[in-house]
C-alpha cells in the first residue's frame, strides 16, 4: 500500500529531496448511501358496516265494518168510519180513552192475544189506547206484531176499589152473577167490568162485558160444559179515572 512504504523510508534517515513525494490521493471508496427506502404503511381505513335496521312489521288492524240492521216498519191505520172510539182495553167492554175521527192516522204497536183489537198510538195522542180494526184501513202486515199484555192498573187510579162481595149459581148452562153496588159520584161513575172464560159449543172463549153505571149489580152468561178447561172470571169497579184491582168471581162447575 502507498501509505505503507512512505513511512519506511522516513525512518532511515534518507533525504528524499528532488524526489516527488508523492501525494496520496484516497479514492474514496463508493460507498453505498442508504437510500431512504418508503416504508409503505398501510392505514386500514375501518369500513363502516351498514347494521341491519330492523323494520317494523305493520299490524293489520280489523277496521269495524257497519252492520245495518232492518228497522221494522210497524203497521199503519187510519180511520174509515166518521167517528169511533179508542178504549182502555181491547173490546167494546172497556172505558173510552179518546174520540177517533175519520182521518186520524196512527201506527199500530201490538194485539192482543185472545181479540182482533189493535194496540195504536195515534197522531194526535200522546198514549196508546186499543181499536177495533173494523173501524181502520191497516197498511202493512200486523201478523208479526207481538201480543200485548193488559194492565189496567196501569191506567189511572180508582179510588172506589171493587165490589165488597160477589157470588154466581148455575142454572144449567146459565150462569148468574151478583155482585154488591159501590157508590160512586155521578160524574166519576163508570160501572163495573167482568172478564171471564166461558165454554160455549166447545169453544172456549175469553169473554168482557161492562156495565155503563154502578146501579147495575147482576149479569147472567151460558157456560156449558163442553171444554175440558174450567170456567172462571174477575169484576172490576170502574170509575173515570181507571179500574180497581180485581174480585174473583166463585164460579160454580158444571153439572151435567
Amino acid at each position: 500500500m502507498i501509505i505503507s512504504a512512505c513511512t519506511h523510508l522516513a525512518e532511515a534517515g534518507q533525504s528524499v529531496l528532488g524526489q516527488e513525494t508523492a501525494t496520496v490521493t484516497e479514492t474514496p471508496t463508493a460507498t453505498d448511501t442508504p437510500t431512504r427506502t418508503q416504508t409503505l404503511t398501510v392505514t386500514m381505513t375501518p369500513t363502516v358496516t351498514q347494521m341491519p335496521t330492523e323494520t317494523p312489521t305493520p299490524t293489520i288492524t280489523a277496521t269495524p265494518t257497519m252492520t245495518l240492521t232492518p228497522t221494522y216498519d210497524f203497521p199503519d191505520v187510519v180511520v174509515n168510519v166518521a167517528a169511533a172510539h179508542c178504549r182502555y182495553g181491547p173490546s167494546k167492554a172497556y172505558i173510552h180513552a179518546a174520540d177517533l175521527y175519520e182521518g186520524d192516522h196512527g201506527v199500530v204497536h201490538g194485539r192482543f192475544l185472545y181479540s182482533d183489537w189493535l194496540y195504536v198510538r195515534w197522531d194526535k195522542l200522546n198514549y196508546h189506547c186499543w181499536v177495533s180494526p173494523y173501524v181502520v184501513d191497516i197498511t202493512g202486515d200486523i201478523s208479526d206484531l207481538l201480543y200485548k199484555d193488559l194492565d189496567l192498573q196501569s191506567i189511572g187510579s180508582n179510588m172506589y176499589g171493587p165490589p165488597p162481595w160477589v157470588e154466581a149459581y148455575r142454572n144449567g148452562d146459565q150462569v148468574t152473577i151478583s155482585w154488591s153496588e159501590v157508590w160512586m159520584t155521578e160524574d166519576d161513575d163508570r160501572g163495573y167490568l167482568i172478564e171471564a172464560w166461558v165454554c160455549q159449543n166447545g169453544a172456549y172463549m175469553w169473554w168482557t162485558a161492562g156495565f155503563e153505571n154502578q146501579y147495575i149489580t147482576t149479569y147472567t152468561v151460558t157456560d156449558d160444559g163442553t171444554c175440558s178447561q174450567p170456567s172462571s172470571g174477575v169484576i172490576y169497579t170502574v170509575e173515570k179515572h181507571g179500574f180497581s184491582l180485581p174480585l174473583t168471581i166463585p164460579w160454580p162447575p158444571y153439572q151435567p
